[in-house]
């Protein structure tokens, strides 16, 4: 999920036109439709349990990439605040919301909690990994706030997130103003060809997944 796509790269105050609240049942009806890139586009979730867990503490979620972007950081808490306006807490979600902006009035931005993913670490842990989501998590973390974010628990072990969780938790995320070129995002499962279990959550809610510079090593590129 992207809630600063569409805000980003404008110095301007964010000005929102509309927002369109939608239902938890909506959420996970749709959730559940998520394919993955390959494998056939399998329904991954189809069979899993889906929970929206509110006022979840940021700090127990792991995460697997290794930055966060402040610039969209920034746009998060700006968002959340304009937000706030029209009753809607960025943190607190008990569904979801269509938001238009001035920028873009005709298009439909949508605002979930963050997806996290019940995961089996190669050390033998189970951890609840961050799929999408990680700067509204880290928002939460720097405000010093609870979260609520959608848990998928059960999903079949032969996909599982395409990368592993950090083993130094959040310690290993650096705070980055844009990304250096040959910087290594994540540790993938399967280096030759980890974007086949990669989460297609913009099938089921365009827009939601935002795409960011490519800057992996040549041979993570392909």
């Amino acid at each position: 999920m992207s809630p600063d796509k569409g805000v980003q790269q404008q110095d301007a105050p964010l000005k929102i036109v509309s927002v369109r609240p939608f239902d938890c049942k909506e959420l996970l009806a749709r959730l559940k439709q998520t394919p993955l890139r390959g494998h056939g586009g399998v329904r991954l979730y189809a069979g899993a349990e889906l929970e929206l867990e509110p006022s979840f503490d940021p700090s127990k979620l792991a995460p697997a990439q290794r930055y966060v972007l402040m610039g969209s950081v920034r746009k998060l808490l700006e968002l959340r605040s304009v937000l706030l306006e029209w009753d809607v807490d960025l943190l607190a979600l008990d569904g979801g919301a269509y938001v238009r902006t001035a920028d873009s009035p005709d298009e439909d931005i949508p605002v979930t909690p963050p997806f996290v993913e019940e995961s089996h670490e190669r050390d033998g842990r189970r951890v609840l990994l961050i799929n999408d989501g990680l700067h509204r998590v880290y928002a939460a973390r720097l405000l010093g706030l609870p979260i609520s974010v959608v848990i998928a628990r059960g999903v079949p072990v032969e996909y599982p997130y395409y990368a592993y969780a950090l083993p130094g938790g959040w310690s290993e995320v650096a705070e980055l103003e844009e990304l250096p070129d040959e910087f290594q995002k994540k540790e993938y499962r399967v280096p030759e060809n980890y974007k086949a279990l990669f989460r297609e959550f913009n099938a089921v809610f365009p827009g939601v997944q935002q795409q960011r510079k490519r800057s992996n090593p040549a041979h993570l590129q392909a």
